[in-house]
């Protein structure tokens, strides 16, 4: 009877047989931010590399190209797990995401079009309709979305670079996904306040909403279950 395969290569969607390390590192790369394969999974690299008809060497270079956008963890004799990050290390992450999100606005105020509104107000609708659906899976996702919508008119491709990379280090948890509907509903008038801020290019009220869905952000981080396994544990 053949072994059934890891939740992670389940969740692989292509049999490109003979794939590029690039289309590999891709497929990891969008199974572990999705939360397909949470933090703490096992990642078999022959398993793996049997998915895409390749040898581990590919395999083994995406996987390092992962580890170094702190996706994956390796321990010499472990294998590669989904990495894992403890509580502190999620909140540093949301902070420096909250810092480098403030910077983005301060310019994307200035110099957003008229076509930055619209992706601005399409990504709002779309969220909003997770929220009316109750569908916590679609509302991180689109929470992200509504999120770059705002920070991306800034044109400043570094900054958003680093954005992008602090955001992708805390996808795995997961988080918004796991806010209870009350805590769900506050952060969803603070998207419609930021929104409206945005759109009168007011930059003084966007960044006190902002700042108040950040310190909202920090409480729902902090209430997080720490016994699931998601977390890595640094007690004594």
């Amino acid at each position: 009877m053949p072994r059934r395969p890891s939740p992670l290569v389940r969740h692989l969607s292509t049999r490109d047989l003979g794939a590029s390390q690039t289309v590999i590192l891709g497929e990891l790369r969008r199974v572990i931010l999705s939360g397909d394969a949470p933090p703490g999974s096992s990642i078999p690299v022959d398993e793996v590399a049997d998915h895409f008809g390749v040898s581990r060497i590919p395999v083994r270079e995406a996987l390092k190209t992962l580890i170094g956008e702190d996706l994956v963890d390796h321990r010499t004799g472990g294998g590669y797990t989904v990495a894992q990050l403890t509580i502190a290390e999620l909140e540093e992450l949301y902070l420096v995401r909250g810092v480098l999100e403030s910077a983005a606005h301060a310019v994307a105020v200035a110099q957003a079009t008229e076509a930055d509104d619209a992706l601005a107000i399409d990504a709002y609708r779309a969220l909003d309709r997770s929220v009316t659906e109750d569908d916590p899976i679609a509302y991180h996702r689109e929470s992200r979305n509504f999120h770059f919508a705002l920070a991306t008119p800034c044109r400043m491709h570094r900054l958003l670079g680093m954005f992008d990379s602090a955001w992708n280090v805390t996808e795995p948890v997961q988080s918004m996904s796991k806010v209870a509907t009350p805590e769900r509903l506050q952060l969803h008038r603070d998207h419609r306040a930021m929104l409206d801020a945005f759109l009168a290019r007011d930059g003084d009220r966007l960044r006190v909403v902002t700042e108040r869905h950040n310190a909202q952000l920090d409480h729902v981080i902090a209430a997080l279950p720490t016994d699931t396994g998601m977390f890595r544990w640094t007690g004594g």
